[in-house]
């Protein structure tokens, strides 16, 4: 019998979808952003998903109550709360309100008991303040009987093609041992490059160099190239999700001007004035994993073409596989892939918690 998972602010599903690859029983995805859910629903086999605000901890009973009439027992609370006060890519503010709505999820693992919680989120958690952020979280599940382990992982060492950071905590019930994390599983000389990720995916370039949007079902044009290719296209016989998106012809020109792997400060001297955010023309290095994919800020550009990259191809470099399909319109889409957590490496904690799981518990 499979574990049961349940995915609190969920988003597209991209942890619980590892969870889902690693053989769990993904039962419920609770997130506030409908487009989100419906990509949910559609890509974690019989799942359901609910809209809920979690500000208000009185829906936590409508889950409860949800797994009383389905007669479920969870084995797994899983969630990637939002702690924008945590965050590099925002102003730090220890106050914001979203800090605190992880305690979404200490309140229903009081109540519902899994054997294990798997909590993920910035950095910032455990960098920022002196780690405050994190000792709140390992202390208030202490409290109900969880013994959290927070650990920082990076994606390339876990063969994902994208610079990204990000903490777990990873919490078992009423236990005397820790829980151990899996130890890197790719050398730092042979990390997935973005054009291993997405060198086969169609240009979206005419023969005359022109952009194009492309059609919502595309053919593969190229054949598989390596194996991330093939763990990315194993289930899929179509590219979808892959629509171009045609940059004004300042963006076009200006973008021209910048190498694979350098941004705006690398235009020419006549130019330099005109961009002040630091991520601005920031061009994808071929021979490198991307950079941290962000919600479509339309800030980064692929490495070899002068467009921003697709939200398949953002979706590759997150490791969502190309029969993973995102609803909703175009930003929508941008926000679930940056939003998500990469499901490969969700699924290395999915597969490394199995052992310390018990049946019947």
């Amino acid at each position: 019998m499979a574990y049961k998972v349940l995915d609190l602010f969920s988003g597209a599903g991209g942890l619980s979808r590892g969870f889902y690859d690693a053989g769990y029983d993904v039962v419920l995805g609770v997130d506030f952003d409908e487009a989100a859910l419906k990509t949910f629903k559609e890509n974690h086999g019989k799942a359901e998903a609910m809209k809920l605000d979690l500000f208000d901890h009185s829906n936590i009973d409508v889950i409860i109550n949800f797994l009383e009439e389905k007669d479920i027992k969870l084995d797994v609370l899983v969630g990637g709360p939002p702690c924008q006060g945590f965050s590099v890519a925002g102003p730090r503010d220890m106050n914001d309100k979203r800090n605190t709505l992880y305690t979404a999820m200490v309140k229903l693992a009081e109540q519902v008991k899994p054997q294990a919680v798997v909590l993920e989120n910035v950095p910032g958690m455990v960098q920022t303040n002196g780690g405050i952020g994190a000792k709140r979280v390992v202390e208030d599940f202490a409290k109900i009987g969880y013994r959290m382990v927070p650990k920082l992982l990076y994606a390339p060492d876990y063969g994902i093609p994208q610079m990204r950071k990000r903490v777990f905590f990873v919490g078992l019930r009423d236990s005397h041992e820790d829980f151990k994390f899996p130890e890197p599983t790719v050398g730092k000389n042979d990390y997935v490059t973005c054009e291993e990720a997405i060198g086969d995916l169609p240009s979206l370039q005419t023969d005359e160099g022109d952009i194009i949007y492309g059609e919502e079902i595309q053919d593969y044009l190229y054949p598989i190239q390596n194996d991330y290719q093939k763990r990315m296209r194993a289930n899929s016989e179509k590219v979808r999700n892959h629509i171009g998106s045609i940059p004004i012809e300042k963006t076009k020109f200006m973008i021209s001007l910048v190498p694979e792997g350098k941004n705006y400060k690398a235009l020419p001297e006549e130019y330099q004035g005109i961009y002040k955010y630091h991520e601005a023309l920031t061009r994808y290095h071929s021979k490198k994993p991307s950079n941290t994919i962000n919600t479509g800020h339309r800030s980064h550009f692929h490495y070899k073409w002068n467009r921003i990259p697709t939200v398949r191809e953002s979706a590759r470099l997150q490791s969502f596989p190309d029969d993973f399909i995102f609803y909703g319109n175009k930003s929508e889409q941008y926000r679930q892939v940056g939003n998500a957590v990469p499901p490969i490496l969700g699924q290395v904690v999915a597969d490394a918690l199995l052992p310390y799981l018990k049946d019947g518990e």
